[in-house]
């Protein structure tokens, strides 16, 4: 898959330390994938889950670190594009504002 953009990861990475070796590795296996549906990233990344967001689009939360963090991606199988939308902690998630800026 290709992946947009890393940047939000480096970002995220400088701020929470913590989590960089699961977010690398979130990469790692996220670049090696060819997704084609939600079954084979379900495959991939067991705690993923889908969910709707304001504009009514659907969004793929990856649990990062165990459950500590929240990684938003919109996924385009079509093309093979995983755009990071959001990283956040676990008490940014919790509180689903970033549902009304997606």
């Amino acid at each position: 898959m290709r992946i947009i953009s890393r940047k939000r990861l480096r970002k995220f990475c400088a701020k929470h330390s913590q989590a960089e070796g699961s977010l690398s590795q979130w990469y790692k296996f996220t670049k090696e994938a060819s997704w084609k549906n939600f079954a084979e990233v379900k495959a991939t990344f067991g705690s993923v889950d889908t969910t709707k967001v304001k504009s009514g689009r659907s969004v793929y939360v990856f649990d990062i670190k165990g459950n500590d963090f929240r990684l938003i991606a919109a996924i385009h199988f079509d093309s093979g594009i995983v755009f990071i939308l959001a990283v956040l902690t676990h008490e940014e998630y919790d509180d689903e504002k970033w549902k009304d800026a997606l």
